[in-house]
C-alpha cells in the first residue's frame, strides 16, 4: 500500500503541470474562481497559494499524527446503576451515526445500561415517529443521533417537560450544551476543525492547485454548516476551483449519487483533480460509476470524506480505490462519552466539556485499520465509573 501510494506525487505533479497551463490561458479571459459550469473554466487557479499551501501542509502533517494519547475526562460520578438510553438515529444506513450508536451499545454494556436503537430511516416522518416512540418509551435519556432537534420539536419539548435528558450527536453544530433546543450537551467534534482540516489536506496534495466537487446533504443543517466552511476554506487558496457543488440527501445517496459522479466525468472531464464529501458513504456509492467509467481506484480524482470513518471509508483508503484520505470522526469513543455525559446529567454533575481532536486517515498512516480513537478511553472512563 505504501509503496504506490508514494508513486503518486510524480503522477500528481505532472497532471497539475498541465493544468497549470489551462490556467494560465483561462486567466487572461478572466476567469474567477468559485462554483462554475462554465466551458472556459479551469480546474486550477493560474498561481497555486504558496503561504496558504505551507500552512495547510503544516497541519495536515499534525493532523496525520497517531500516537494521540487520550486527553479527555479522567474523574467524574460513579456509574449511576439501573438506567435505560433510546438512541434515536437519523437513519442506521449513515455508517457515522451507525458507529455511534454502537459505540453507545459497547458502554452501555460496561455501565450496566439498556439500551434500544430506533431507526428513523432518514425521513422526517421517519424521524418524528422514533422520536415520538422514544418518549413515549420513558426512558432515562434520550440520543438525538445525527438530526435536527427542531425537526422534532414538539417530541423534544415533551421529552424537557417529563425531564429526560437529552443528548445530541452532530445534532446541532457545536459542541457541548445547548439551550436552543435544550441538549444537555452535543458530542462532536468542532465542525469548523474537520472542514478546514479537509480543505487543508485537498490545499497541501494538490500543491495549491486543484479542480473540487463538493458533496454534501443541505437538509441536515449540521452537514449543510460543514460544507459551507470546506468551500470558505479552499477559497482561501486561489489555485483551487470549485468546480461544483453537489447536494444528495443522504438516504438518496445510493440511488442518486452514481448518476451525479457520471455527470461530472462527462462536465469535467480534465478539471476534476479533488473530491471532499461531508460523509464518506458517497464515495462508496461513487464508485460504480468511477469504475465503469475507467477512472483507476488510485485517482484523480482524489477523494477525502470530511466526517465519519465507517470501516468501509478504511477499506477504500488502504486498498486505493476511489478515496484517498478521511477525517474520520472516533465513533466509538464517541458512544462511550454519549454514556458518561448521561451519567454526568443523572448525577447532577455539568457535562464534561471534552472535545475529541481532527485527525487525517491515509494509506500512509491507516494500514489494516478499520477506525480510529485515541488509546486508552475505554479503561479510563470504567475507572471513573467504578466499573
Amino acid at each position: 500500500m505504501h509503496r504506490t501510494r508514494k508513486a503518486a506525487p510524480a503522477f500528481r505533479t505532472a497532471r497539475l503541470a498541465s493544468c497549470a497551463l489551462l490556467a494560465t490561458a483561462a486567466a487572461l479571459t478572466g476567469c474567477e474562481r468559485g462554483s462554475s459550469d462554465g466551458a472556459d473554466e479551469t480546474a486550477t487557479g493560474p498561481s497555486g497559494c504558496p503561504t496558504v499551501q505551507a500552512r495547510a501542509r503544516e497541519a495536515v502533517t499534525r493532523a496525520e499524527r497517531t500516537d494521540i494519547p487520550w486527553g479527555g475526562p479522567t474523574n467524574g460520578p460513579e456509574a449511576v446503576s439501573g438506567k435505560s438510553i433510546v438512541y434515536v438515529a437519523q437513519t442506521m444506513t449513515n455508517p457515522g451515526v451507525a458507529g455511534a450508536a454502537n459505540g453507545v451499545r459497547e458502554a452501555a454494556r460496561a455501565i450496566g445500561w439498556n439500551v434500544r436503537v430506533i431507526d428513523g430511516g432518514g425521513t422526517p416522518a421517519g424521524i418524528q415517529a422514533a422520536m415520538s416512540e422514544a418518549v413515549a418509551l420513558r426512558p432515562s435519556g434520550i440520543v438525538i443521533g445525527g438530526f435536527d432537534p427542531d425537526s422534532t420539536a414538539q417530541q423534544a419539548a415533551r421529552a424537557n417537560a417529563q425531564r429526560i435528558p437529552l443528548i445530541g450527536w452532530h445534532a446541532v453544530p457545536d459542541p457541548g450544551p445547548s439551550r436552543q433546543p435544550d441538549l444537555f450537551t452535543n458530542v462532536t467534534t468542532r465542525v469548523e476543525d474537520v472542514a478546514r482540516i479537509s480543505a487543508q489536506w485537498i490545499i497541501s496534495d494538490s500543491n495549491g492547485r486543484a479542480g473540487v466537487v463538493l458533496i454534501t446533504d443541505a437538509s441536515i443543517p449540521f452537514a449543510r454548516n460543514k460544507s459551507d466552511l470546506i468551500r470558505e476554506e479552499l477559497e482561501s487558496c486561489e489555485g483551487v476551483r470549485l468546480l461544483s457543488v453537489e447536494n444528495i440527501p443522504i438516504p438518496d445517496a445510493s440511488s442518486r449519487t452514481p448518476r451525479e459522479i457520471s455527470s461530472l466525468l462527462s462536465r469535467f472531464p480534465d478539471r476534476w483533480t479533488h473530491s471532499v464529501a461531508i460523509n464518506d458513504l458517497y464515495f462508496a456509492d461513487a464508485a460504480p460509476a468511477f469504475r465503469a467509467a475507467g477512472v483507476k481506484g488510485s485517482g484523480p480524482p482524489f477523494n477525502i470524506g470530511a466526517g465519519d470513518g465507517d470501516p468501509s471509508a478504511f477499506q477504500r483508503i488502504n486498498a486505493r480505490q476511489y478515496q484517498a484520505a478521511t477525517v474520520p470522526e472516533p465513533l466509538s469513543l464517541q458512544g462511550w462519552q454519549i454514556v458518561d455525559e448521561f451519567n454526568r446529567a443523572f448525577s447532577g454533575r455539568p457535562d464534561s466539556g471534552y472535545v475529541a481532536p481532527v485527525h487525517i486517515a491515509t494509506a500512509g498512516n491507516s494500514e489494516g485499520a478499520t477506525s480510529w480513537d485515541p488509546s486508552g478511553y475505554r479503561e479510563d472512563y470504567r475507572k471513573i465509573w467504578g466499573r
